[in-house]
């Protein structure tokens, strides 16, 4: 589990294939002595696994399906991640919870100014919708944020000047892919309204006689 706020920017070192598989070594200063084997750690939102590890530097590996399913497949040496370790029970909440499973690639498709801030405009697929709401919670590239407006196939966010310091997204351009993760607690509620709809329609159905 993880809260949506970075710790730290980290630069992939080597990208190394072997059999689909890619291991990923990344230069994090403040982060890695922090870190033990088998840890998890949120990179760019999808949750990793620590599989080595030296005083400033440690590697994880992505699966073909995480490759496929996140921006983990474009990675290169230079790259720069945002990283979070995983949180403990006594850390407190400071953004919201973030479970490393990212939905969807979104695409940027616009980014302005507003002031010292900016605003980006991030497509979503036309099923997720259901899932946002307006000053809701979503989680972009590992960071929590909230939505701002919402459109028939695109969400809004508005990037404060410390965000835009202090993660990767102010590297983002038009065209740019980018990890979207869902609010967990709606997808927990749809989850509990379907079941309650099953419970219905079983009841229901049982009471006259054709179950």
């Amino acid at each position: 589990m993880f809260t949506g706020i970075t710790q730290e920017i980290g630069t992939i070192e080597e990208v190394q294939e072997k059999n689909g598989i890619k291991t990923f070594t990344i230069k994090a200063i403040q982060t890695t002595p922090k870190l033990n084997i088998g840890d998890s750690i949120s990179v760019d939102g999808s949750c990793l696994t620590v599989i080595e590890k030296t005083q400033d530097q440690f590697k994880v590996e992505a699966i073909p399906e995480t490759l496929r399913l996140t921006i983990s497949g474009t990675y290169k040496k230079g790259t720069e991640l945002n990283l979070e370790p995983a949180m403990q029970m006594t850390d407190r909440f400071h953004g919201h919870m973030v479970s490393g499973h990212v939905d969807f690639m979104g695409t940027v498709i616009d980014k302005k100014p507003e002031g010292d801030s900016q605003i980006f405009t991030i497509t979503y697929p036309h099923n997720f919708g259901k899932y946002f709401s307006l000053k809701g919670s979503v989680t972009l590239n590992g960071v929590s944020l909230t939505i701002s407006k919402i459109n028939d196939d695109s969400l809004e966010v508005s990037l404060i000047p410390h965000t835009l310091t202090h993660t990767n997204l102010h590297q983002l351009q038009a065209q740019s892919k980018i990890n979207v993760e869902i609010d967990i607690i709606a997808r927990y509620l749809e989850s509990l309204l379907n079941a309650k709809e099953d419970e219905s329609n079983y009841f229901f159905l049982q009471e006259r006689g054709f179950i």
